[in-house]
């Protein structure tokens, strides 16, 4: 795998790019501090604009590694920004992508989450040389799934009981993913 780090994409109706601390407050008030993205998400809701100020401005430093790969997500007809998509470095050794994403609820079921997944796929697979794009979600956020679907992705499997949500329940996790030759026989 090419460790190209963050690269801008674009794609009909978004723009992806690296964030910064500037973008703090917009991401705070769109998705950060919800309520309603919290109970889908394993880390806390930010407690003031404070807390993602700290968060980007270590991100910002983040970015002069190679394999740091996370854009923030913005419409370009408003340039508002609606959510963020990344890539753990878990597996990248391997040539294996795991995605997390997460975005303001004002923008869900529009069709961006996919459409920007699709173009980071798109970059990991024809960029950077992955050998595998995958991601998980708990089984409370079934949309999450549909994005993935959408996305390409396939289903892999049920991991049981694999995570404690924020009120000490055992959740599921569905596991989806692509693997290069899928992808590329896909075009």
């Amino acid at each position: 795998m090419k460790y190209l780090g963050t690269k801008e994409l674009e794609t009909e109706r978004l723009f992806l790019r690296r964030a910064t601390k500037e973008d703090s407050l917009e991401a705070y008030n769109n998705w950060c501090n919800s309520d309603i993205v919290d109970k889908y998400v394993l880390w806390k809701q930010h407690e003031s604009q404070e807390v993602t100020f700290n968060l980007y401005s270590e991100w910002e430093k983040q970015y002069e590694e190679p394999t740091t790969f996370r854009w923030i997500v913005g419409l370009k007809d408003t340039n508002e920004l609606i959510g963020t998509i990344d890539v753990s470095k878990k597996f990248l050794k391997f040539g294996t992508c795991e995605i997390g994403y997460c975005y303001g609820e004002k923008f869900w079921n529009k069709g961006y989450a996919t459409e920007a997944l699709k173009a980071v796929i798109k970059y990991l697979f024809e960029e950077c040389d992955a050998e595998l794009v995958c991601a998980e979600f708990m089984d409370n956020n079934p949309a999450s799934g549909k994005v993935m679907a959408k996305a390409g992705l396939k289903y892999e499997g049920l991991l049981r009981s694999r995570v404690i949500d924020k009120l000490n329940r055992r959740n599921d996790l569905l596991s989806y993913s692509i693997t290069k030759e899928e992808y590329f026989n896909q075009l």
